[in-house]
Protein backbone atom coordinates (compact mmCIF):
# COMPACT_ATOMS: atom_id res chain seq x y z
CA UNK A 1 0.00 0.00 0.00
CA UNK A 2 1.57 3.27 -1.16
CA UNK A 3 1.04 5.89 1.51
CA UNK A 4 3.02 8.65 -0.22
CA UNK A 5 1.83 11.35 -2.57
CA UNK A 6 2.91 14.68 -3.94
CA UNK A 7 -0.30 16.32 -2.76
CA UNK A 8 -0.25 18.71 0.17
CA UNK A 9 -1.33 17.42 3.55
CA UNK A 10 -3.83 19.42 5.57
CA UNK A 11 -2.75 21.90 8.23
CA UNK A 12 -5.08 21.94 11.23
CA UNK A 13 -4.32 24.78 13.62
CA UNK A 14 -6.11 23.86 16.77
CA UNK A 15 -2.07 20.76 20.08
CA UNK A 16 10.36 3.30 33.29
CA UNK A 17 9.29 0.12 31.55
CA UNK A 18 5.69 -0.58 32.19
CA UNK A 19 6.18 -3.69 34.24
CA UNK A 20 3.75 -3.25 37.10
CA UNK A 21 0.93 -1.12 35.80
CA UNK A 22 -2.71 -1.95 36.01
CA UNK A 23 -2.64 -1.05 32.34
CA UNK A 24 1.08 -1.54 32.08
CA UNK A 25 1.84 -3.85 29.17
CA UNK A 26 4.82 -2.38 27.39
CA UNK A 27 3.83 -1.48 23.85
CA UNK A 28 6.91 -3.13 22.40
CA UNK A 29 5.44 -6.49 23.44
CA UNK A 30 2.26 -5.95 21.51
CA UNK A 31 1.81 -7.06 17.89
CA UNK A 32 0.43 -4.94 15.13
CA UNK A 33 -0.40 -5.72 11.57
CA UNK A 34 1.00 -3.71 8.70
CA UNK A 35 -0.89 -5.61 6.04
CA UNK A 36 -4.50 -5.34 7.12
CA UNK A 37 -6.65 -2.59 8.44
CA UNK A 38 -7.09 -2.71 12.19
CA UNK A 39 -9.75 -0.03 12.50
CA UNK A 40 -13.11 0.77 11.06
CA UNK A 41 -13.06 2.82 7.88
CA UNK A 42 -15.61 5.09 9.53
CA UNK A 43 -12.90 6.73 11.62
CA UNK A 44 -10.79 7.74 8.62
CA UNK A 45 -11.22 11.42 7.96
CA UNK A 46 -12.16 12.58 4.48
CA UNK A 47 -9.99 15.68 4.37
CA UNK A 48 -10.53 17.93 1.36
CA UNK A 49 -7.48 18.94 -0.59
CA UNK A 50 -6.28 22.43 0.22
CA UNK A 51 -6.98 25.10 -2.34
CA UNK A 52 -4.05 25.93 -4.57
CA UNK A 53 -1.87 28.75 -3.37
CA UNK A 54 1.68 29.96 -3.61
CA UNK A 55 4.36 28.25 -1.57
CA UNK A 56 4.97 31.50 0.29
CA UNK A 57 1.27 31.65 1.23
CA UNK A 58 1.42 28.11 2.67
CA UNK A 59 4.57 28.84 4.67
CA UNK A 60 3.21 32.15 5.96
CA UNK A 61 0.01 30.43 7.11
CA UNK A 62 1.98 27.72 8.89
CA UNK A 63 4.27 30.25 10.60
CA UNK A 64 1.27 32.31 11.71
CA UNK A 65 -0.28 29.16 13.18
CA UNK A 66 2.95 28.32 15.00
CA UNK A 67 3.07 31.76 16.54
CA UNK A 68 -0.63 31.79 17.44
CA UNK A 69 -0.41 28.42 19.18
CA UNK A 70 2.75 29.35 21.11
CA UNK A 71 1.92 32.06 23.64
CA UNK A 72 4.74 33.20 25.86
CA UNK A 73 4.66 32.71 29.61
CA UNK A 74 4.59 36.46 30.16
CA UNK A 75 1.28 38.12 29.44
CA UNK A 76 2.99 41.37 28.52
CA UNK A 77 6.44 42.31 27.25
CA UNK A 78 8.49 44.32 29.72
CA UNK A 79 8.26 47.56 27.79
CA UNK A 80 4.46 47.45 28.10
CA UNK A 81 4.34 46.39 31.72
CA UNK A 82 3.31 49.73 33.13
CA UNK A 83 1.06 49.84 36.15
CA UNK A 84 -1.93 50.97 34.11
CA UNK A 85 -1.39 48.35 31.41
CA UNK A 86 -0.95 45.57 33.93
CA UNK A 87 -4.16 46.74 35.55
CA UNK A 88 -5.95 46.43 32.21
CA UNK A 89 -4.59 42.91 31.75
CA UNK A 90 -5.65 41.94 35.25
CA UNK A 91 -9.13 43.31 34.55
CA UNK A 92 -9.28 41.35 31.29
CA UNK A 93 -8.34 38.18 33.14
CA UNK A 94 -10.99 38.79 35.79
CA UNK A 95 -13.59 39.34 33.07
CA UNK A 96 -12.47 36.12 31.39
CA UNK A 97 -12.92 34.27 34.67
CA UNK A 98 -16.57 35.32 34.74
CA UNK A 99 -16.99 32.95 31.79
CA UNK A 100 -14.49 30.33 33.04
CA UNK A 101 -14.61 30.60 36.83
CA UNK A 102 -11.99 29.03 39.05
CA UNK A 103 -12.75 25.41 39.84
CA UNK A 104 -11.42 26.08 43.34
CA UNK A 105 -13.67 29.07 44.00
CA UNK A 106 -16.58 27.25 42.36
CA UNK A 107 -16.15 23.98 44.22
CA UNK A 108 -19.45 24.33 46.03
CA UNK A 109 -21.18 24.49 42.65
CA UNK A 110 -19.25 21.40 41.53
CA UNK A 111 -20.21 19.73 44.81
CA UNK A 112 -23.89 20.35 44.14
CA UNK A 113 -23.65 18.93 40.65
CA UNK A 114 -21.71 15.86 41.80
CA UNK A 115 -24.14 14.84 44.55
CA UNK A 116 -25.44 11.36 43.93
CA UNK A 117 -23.10 10.84 41.02
CA UNK A 118 -20.00 8.78 40.35
CA UNK A 119 -17.10 10.93 39.19
CA UNK A 120 -14.80 9.70 36.43
CA UNK A 121 -11.61 11.75 36.21
CA UNK A 122 -9.52 12.35 33.08
CA UNK A 123 -6.23 14.24 33.19
CA UNK A 124 -3.78 15.56 30.64
CA UNK A 125 -0.12 15.33 31.65
CA UNK A 126 2.13 18.12 30.32
CA UNK A 127 1.06 21.49 31.67
CA UNK A 128 -1.57 19.86 33.89
CA UNK A 129 0.22 17.42 36.20
CA UNK A 130 3.69 18.71 35.38
CA UNK A 131 4.90 22.18 34.39
CA UNK A 132 5.77 23.01 30.80
CA UNK A 133 9.57 22.83 30.62
CA UNK A 134 12.18 23.61 27.99
CA UNK A 135 13.24 19.98 27.60
CA UNK A 136 10.24 17.67 27.10
CA UNK A 137 12.30 14.76 28.46
CA UNK A 138 12.47 16.58 31.79
CA UNK A 139 8.74 17.14 32.30
CA UNK A 140 8.73 15.42 35.67
CA UNK A 141 5.80 15.62 38.04
CA UNK A 142 6.58 16.43 41.65
CA UNK A 143 6.43 13.80 44.36
CA UNK A 144 3.62 15.78 45.97
CA UNK A 145 1.61 15.70 42.73
CA UNK A 146 2.25 11.98 42.31
CA UNK A 147 1.00 11.29 45.83
CA UNK A 148 -2.08 13.43 45.18
CA UNK A 149 -2.89 11.64 41.92
CA UNK A 150 -2.37 8.27 43.59
CA UNK A 151 -4.76 9.25 46.36
CA UNK A 152 -7.43 10.57 44.01
CA UNK A 153 -7.29 7.30 42.02
CA UNK A 154 -8.23 5.42 45.19
CA UNK A 155 -11.54 7.26 45.20
CA UNK A 156 -12.36 7.74 41.50
CA UNK A 157 -11.58 5.89 38.28
CA UNK A 158 -8.76 8.04 36.90
CA UNK A 159 -7.16 8.08 33.46
CA UNK A 160 -4.34 10.09 31.94
CA UNK A 161 -4.83 10.97 28.28
CA UNK A 162 -1.64 12.41 26.81
CA UNK A 163 -0.08 13.22 23.48
CA UNK A 164 2.98 11.35 24.69
CA UNK A 165 3.42 7.68 23.97
CA UNK A 166 1.68 5.50 26.53
CA UNK A 167 5.02 4.07 27.62
CA UNK A 168 6.52 7.53 28.11
CA UNK A 169 3.66 8.96 30.15
CA UNK A 170 3.67 5.89 32.37
CA UNK A 171 7.42 6.32 32.85
CA UNK A 172 6.76 9.87 34.08
CA UNK A 173 3.82 8.96 36.33
CA UNK A 174 4.72 5.44 37.48
CA UNK A 175 1.39 4.68 39.14
CA UNK A 176 -0.36 1.36 38.65
CA UNK A 177 -3.69 2.71 39.92
CA UNK A 178 -4.39 4.66 36.74
CA UNK A 179 -5.57 4.01 33.21
CA UNK A 180 -3.28 5.32 30.48
CA UNK A 181 -4.02 6.52 26.96
CA UNK A 182 -1.13 7.75 24.83
CA UNK A 183 -0.72 9.40 21.43
CA UNK A 184 -3.81 11.60 21.95
CA UNK A 185 -5.93 8.56 22.70
CA UNK A 186 -4.70 6.39 19.81
CA UNK A 187 -3.09 3.93 22.25
CA UNK A 188 -5.44 2.84 25.03
CA UNK A 189 -5.21 -0.07 27.41
CA UNK A 190 -8.40 -0.62 29.34
CA UNK A 191 -10.09 -3.28 31.44
CA UNK A 192 -12.19 -6.07 30.00
CA UNK A 193 -15.82 -5.80 31.02
CA UNK A 194 -17.36 -9.22 31.59
CA UNK A 195 -20.82 -8.02 30.65
CA UNK A 196 -19.84 -6.23 27.44
CA UNK A 197 -18.38 -7.08 24.08
CA UNK A 198 -15.04 -5.73 22.98
CA UNK A 199 -14.96 -2.61 20.84
CA UNK A 200 -14.21 -3.35 17.20
CA UNK A 201 -10.45 -3.14 16.74
CA UNK A 202 -9.56 -4.16 20.29
CA UNK A 203 -6.91 -6.78 20.94
CA UNK A 204 -7.38 -9.01 23.97
CA UNK A 205 -4.11 -9.19 25.87
CA UNK A 206 -2.70 -9.38 29.38
CA UNK A 207 -0.63 -6.94 31.38
CA UNK A 208 2.54 -7.79 33.27
CA UNK A 209 0.49 -8.84 36.28
CA UNK A 210 -1.34 -11.37 34.16
CA UNK A 211 -4.58 -9.41 34.20
CA UNK A 212 -6.66 -9.60 31.04
CA UNK A 213 -7.02 -6.24 29.29
CA UNK A 214 -8.19 -4.75 26.02
CA UNK A 215 -5.73 -2.88 23.85
CA UNK A 216 -7.20 -0.36 21.45
CA UNK A 217 -4.89 1.14 18.82
CA UNK A 218 -6.94 2.46 15.87
CA UNK A 219 -3.79 3.65 14.07
CA UNK A 220 -1.80 0.40 14.28
CA UNK A 221 -1.22 0.15 10.55
CA UNK A 222 0.41 3.61 10.58
CA UNK A 223 3.31 2.60 12.86
CA UNK A 224 5.81 1.90 10.04
CA UNK A 225 4.77 5.16 8.35
CA UNK A 226 5.17 7.15 11.57
CA UNK A 227 8.63 5.63 12.07
CA UNK A 228 9.58 6.64 8.53
CA UNK A 229 8.46 10.23 9.08
CA UNK A 230 10.20 10.35 12.45
CA UNK A 231 13.50 9.27 10.92
CA UNK A 232 13.19 11.86 8.14
CA UNK A 233 12.36 14.66 10.58
CA UNK A 234 15.11 13.68 13.02
CA UNK A 235 17.63 13.83 10.21
CA UNK A 236 16.59 17.22 8.85
CA UNK A 237 16.07 18.85 12.27
CA UNK A 238 19.50 17.97 13.61
CA UNK A 239 20.85 21.05 11.83
CA UNK A 240 18.47 23.41 13.66
CA UNK A 241 19.66 24.05 17.24
CA UNK A 242 16.98 23.61 19.89
CA UNK A 243 14.65 21.28 18.00
CA UNK A 244 13.52 18.05 19.57
CA UNK A 245 11.80 15.33 17.51
CA UNK A 246 9.82 12.83 19.59
CA UNK A 247 8.39 9.52 18.37
CA UNK A 248 5.14 8.92 20.25
CA UNK A 249 4.47 5.67 18.38
CA UNK A 250 1.29 6.82 16.65
CA UNK A 251 2.29 10.45 16.14
CA UNK A 252 5.49 12.47 15.82
CA UNK A 253 6.10 15.67 17.79
CA UNK A 254 8.51 18.38 16.67
CA UNK A 255 9.24 20.64 19.64
CA UNK A 256 10.52 24.12 18.84
CA UNK A 257 10.33 25.69 22.31
CA UNK A 258 14.11 26.15 22.42
CA UNK A 259 14.48 27.33 18.82
CA UNK A 260 15.11 30.99 18.07
CA UNK A 261 11.92 32.44 16.64
CA UNK A 262 13.68 33.55 13.47
CA UNK A 263 14.17 29.81 12.74
CA UNK A 264 10.56 28.80 13.29
CA UNK A 265 9.79 29.33 9.62
CA UNK A 266 12.58 26.89 8.71
CA UNK A 267 11.25 24.32 11.17
CA UNK A 268 7.76 24.62 9.73
CA UNK A 269 9.07 24.46 6.16
CA UNK A 270 10.96 21.22 6.82
CA UNK A 271 7.91 19.67 8.47
CA UNK A 272 5.63 20.70 5.62
CA UNK A 273 8.07 19.52 2.94
CA UNK A 274 8.15 16.04 4.47
CA UNK A 275 4.43 15.97 5.26
CA UNK A 276 3.57 16.84 1.66
CA UNK A 277 4.67 13.32 0.74
CA UNK A 278 2.10 11.69 3.04
CA UNK A 279 -1.58 12.44 2.31
CA UNK A 280 -2.68 10.05 5.07
CA UNK A 281 -0.99 12.16 7.74
CA UNK A 282 -2.06 15.55 9.04
CA UNK A 283 -0.46 18.40 10.95
CA UNK A 284 -1.78 19.86 14.21
CA UNK A 285 -0.40 22.43 16.62
CA UNK A 286 0.24 22.41 20.35
CA UNK A 287 2.16 24.70 22.69
CA UNK A 288 5.38 25.22 20.71
CA UNK A 289 5.09 21.80 19.14
CA UNK A 290 4.08 20.58 15.69
CA UNK A 291 2.44 17.16 15.68
CA UNK A 292 2.11 14.79 12.74
CA UNK A 293 -0.77 12.36 13.14
CA UNK A 294 -2.70 9.84 11.07
CA UNK A 295 -5.75 11.15 9.27
CA UNK A 296 -8.23 9.48 11.60
CA UNK A 297 -11.43 10.67 13.19
CA UNK A 298 -9.99 9.94 16.62
CA UNK A 299 -8.98 12.37 19.34
CA UNK A 300 -9.01 12.86 23.10
CA UNK A 301 -12.78 13.31 23.07
CA UNK A 302 -13.26 9.94 21.40
CA UNK A 303 -10.78 8.47 23.90
CA UNK A 304 -12.88 9.75 26.81
CA UNK A 305 -16.00 8.15 25.34
CA UNK A 306 -14.14 4.89 24.73
CA UNK A 307 -12.80 4.76 28.29
CA UNK A 308 -16.20 5.53 29.79
CA UNK A 309 -17.64 2.64 27.80
CA UNK A 310 -14.76 0.35 28.77
CA UNK A 311 -15.22 1.19 32.44
CA UNK A 312 -18.95 0.53 32.27
CA UNK A 313 -19.72 4.21 32.86
CA UNK A 314 -21.17 5.21 29.50
CA UNK A 315 -24.80 6.31 29.15
CA UNK A 316 -25.25 6.42 32.92
CA UNK A 317 -27.21 9.30 34.41
CA UNK A 318 -25.35 8.92 37.70
CA UNK A 319 -21.85 9.40 36.18
CA UNK A 320 -20.12 12.78 36.07
CA UNK A 321 -16.98 12.85 33.88
CA UNK A 322 -14.45 15.61 34.60
CA UNK A 323 -11.55 16.37 32.26
CA UNK A 324 -8.62 18.61 33.25
CA UNK A 325 -6.22 19.79 30.55
CA UNK A 326 -4.32 22.76 29.18
CA UNK A 327 -3.77 22.24 25.45
CA UNK A 328 -5.71 22.63 22.22
CA UNK A 329 -5.93 18.86 21.89
CA UNK A 330 -7.88 18.78 25.18
CA UNK A 331 -10.62 20.91 23.61
CA UNK A 332 -11.97 17.81 21.86
CA UNK A 333 -12.59 16.24 25.26
CA UNK A 334 -14.05 19.46 26.67
CA UNK A 335 -16.44 19.61 23.73
CA UNK A 336 -17.60 16.00 24.17
CA UNK A 337 -18.41 16.59 27.84
CA UNK A 338 -20.11 19.93 27.17
CA UNK A 339 -22.42 18.41 24.57
CA UNK A 340 -25.51 17.08 26.25
CA UNK A 341 -24.26 18.45 29.58
CA UNK A 342 -22.60 15.08 30.24
CA UNK A 343 -19.80 16.48 32.38
CA UNK A 344 -17.38 19.37 32.28
CA UNK A 345 -13.88 20.36 31.37
CA UNK A 346 -11.42 22.39 33.41
CA UNK A 347 -8.92 24.45 31.44
CA UNK A 348 -5.47 24.92 32.98
CA UNK A 349 -4.49 28.38 31.80
CA UNK A 350 -3.02 31.60 33.19
CA UNK A 351 -4.00 33.83 30.26
CA UNK A 352 -7.43 34.37 28.70
CA UNK A 353 -8.39 32.20 25.73
CA UNK A 354 -11.60 30.74 24.38
CA UNK A 355 -12.41 27.19 25.38
CA UNK A 356 -15.12 24.53 25.56
CA UNK A 357 -14.30 24.09 29.25
CA UNK A 358 -16.64 25.19 32.04
CA UNK A 359 -14.05 26.06 34.68
CA UNK A 360 -10.40 27.05 34.89
CA UNK A 361 -7.30 26.54 37.01
CA UNK A 362 -4.17 28.64 36.68
CA UNK A 363 -1.40 26.03 36.82
CA UNK A 364 -0.47 22.52 38.04
CA UNK A 365 -0.32 23.71 41.64
CA UNK A 366 -4.00 24.63 41.47
CA UNK A 367 -4.71 21.31 39.75
CA UNK A 368 -3.16 19.56 42.73
CA UNK A 369 -5.27 21.63 45.12
CA UNK A 370 -8.42 20.78 43.15
CA UNK A 371 -7.62 17.05 43.25
CA UNK A 372 -7.13 17.26 47.01
CA UNK A 373 -10.51 18.97 47.35
CA UNK A 374 -12.12 16.16 45.35
CA UNK A 375 -10.66 13.59 47.74
CA UNK A 376 -11.81 15.54 50.78
CA UNK A 377 -15.29 15.83 49.27
CA UNK A 378 -15.39 12.08 48.61
CA UNK A 379 -14.15 11.11 52.04
CA UNK A 380 -16.74 13.40 53.58
CA UNK A 381 -19.51 11.84 51.51
CA UNK A 382 -18.34 8.39 52.61
CA UNK A 383 -19.17 6.56 49.37
CA UNK A 384 -16.72 4.47 47.39
CA UNK A 385 -16.57 5.53 43.75
CA UNK A 386 -13.90 3.27 42.27
CA UNK A 387 -15.01 0.63 39.79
Amino acid sequence: MDLKSTHSSPVLADSAPMNNSRLGLHSALLPYSTNSSSFSSSIVLNVPRRRAGTLDDVRATLLDSMIASSPTNNILPRELSSESTLGDVHLAYLNWMLKYPSALASFEQIDNRAKGKRIALFLDYDGTLSPIVDNPDHAFMSNAMRATVQNVAKHFPTAIISGRSRDKVYEFVGLSELYYAGSHGMDIMCPVQADSTSHKGCIRSTDMQGKEVNLFQPAREFVPLINEVYNSLAEVMKNIPGTKVENNKFCVSVHYRNVNQDKWDTVGQHVQDILNQYPRLRLTHGRKVLEIRPVLSWDKGKAVEFLLESLGLANCDDVLPIYVGDDRTDEDAFKVLREGNRGFGILVCSAPKESNAFYSLRDPSEVMEFLKMLVMWKEKSGNNNTP
